[in-house]
């Protein structure tokens, strides 16, 4: 079995590491070098119990940070709408830690060990221009070929794969940006920022800061409903200024934060409606590039690495590529295409204003007197893969 990945993101390294031995895997990135713009992800339990596997336990809980739970708060009184605690629960409930990383020190972490895989070639500069996917084939920029016995676009929510397969045009903005920086914990008032993922709700905006990185920084997000968004780029640097007017009198916590700020980033949220196929015959999608998205569910990166685990799975030596690929779409799509709503689900309710306080409000009473499932109610979400 010979595989092509386009795309060395989080969800191609994966499955670069997925793969059994005899699988060799050519994964082609189009960027010279792999750097990340400094910004944190969320791993829950069912993507870090699938790292474990791949032998990197250690390495991830050196430059993870573990958060006592998610708390959501209204960003007009401070109030707590709702807890959900994380670290003990994930390890008892779910057998794994959830974890905050830096998405540099994580990409840094599987490009490590992809170097270690003597059945994958990892080729930097390697821009993609053309998709031949019945032939499971690219050409490249300078006019080479590469093709494999099975092709997998990881390539993103601007998928270069998806396009050949589909023919669908640009991604839809959402009508929302998004704000990113991380601050050195040691430039804020000690004690300020809580060990847990803070969200600030409220009208037509919230606020997201968790630390990173073993609590050496704190990661941000602000999303801001901005339907005047026209920038094309992924990411444009910001204006701090502009970024305080946005957030003027919300909570101590997300002033601090905003004045701390070294840099700040931003760029606009694009989101794709669930495909009802992925791929044909010997390719397919994975990650972003199959099912983008919205980041206030915090799971694009753990779907990835669901994706990943599941290619591997499915693509063993000897397998049928494509009768392979379809079980592998097969066992995904249903799933992937739930996270996906529910990410907009959040993107809308953290956005309510009054509304959302009521929500929660009553989502907490519930559970209070036992009529709410508590920690079960995720158990299809980081009870993923478990025994």
């Amino acid at each position: 079995m010979r595989m092509v990945l386009a795309g060395a993101g989080v969800g191609g390294l994966s499955a670069a590491l997925a793969l059994d031995p005899a699988v060799e895997a050519t994964l082609l990135e189009q960027a010279p070098a792999l750097t990340e713009v400094g910004a944190g992800l969320q791993l829950g339990p069912n993507a870090t119990r699938i790292l474990a596997r791949f032998g990197l336990a250690d390495e991830l809980g050196a430059i993870g940070f573990e958060p006592e739970a998610n708390e959501v708060r209204d960003a007009a009184s401070g109030a707590l709408m709702l807890r959900q605690p994380l670290r003990e629960v994930a390890r008892r409930r779910w057998g794994a830690p959830y974890l905050h990383v830096h998405r540099a020190d994580l990409q840094a972490m599987l490009s490590s060990a992809v170097a270690q895989r003597p059945n994958v070639s990892l080729r930097l500069g390697a821009r993609v221009e053309a998709v031949e996917p019945q032939a499971a084939r690219v050409r490249l920029a300078d006019g080479e070929t590469v093709a494999g016995d099975a092709l997998v676009g990881c390539d993103g929510v601007r998928s270069g794969v998806r396009q050949a397969l589909w023919g669908e045009g640009r991604p839809r903005f959402t009508g929302m940006m998004a704000w990113r920086g991380t601050v050195r914990a040691a430039d804020l008032p000690a004690g300020l920022i809580r060990p847990v993922t803070a969200i600030w709700t409220g009208r037509g905006r919230h606020f997201v800061h968790y630390y990173v990185r073993g609590g050496e920084l704190v990661n941000f997000v602000g999303v801001v409903e901005r339907p005047d968004w026209t920038q094309e780029s992924w990411f444009d640097r910001g204006d701090r200024a502009e970024l305080a007017r946005d957030y003027a009198g919300w909570p101590r916590e997300v002033q601090a934060l905003i004045e701390a700020a070294p840099e700040v980033w931003r760029w606009g949220l694009f989101d794709r409606p669930a495909l009802p196929r992925w791929g044909r015959g010997r390719t397919s999608l994975a990650g972003d590039a199959a099912h983008p998205m919205l980041p206030s569910f915090a799971q694009g990166a753990s779907q990835a690495i669901e994706d990943a685990e599941a290619l591997g799975r499915h693509l063993t030596p000897g397998a049928d590529p494509a009768a392979a690929l379809a079980a592998y779409e097969a066992e995904r799509r249903e799933r992937t295409a739930r996270v996906q709503a529910l990410s907009r689900r959040n993107a809308r309710l953290f956005h309510l204003g009054a509304p959302a306080r009521a929500l929660f409000a009553a989502e907490a009473a519930l559970g209070r007197v036992g009529l709410t499932k508590g920690e079960a109610r995720f158990d299809w979400l980081y009870g993923y893969g478990m025994g």
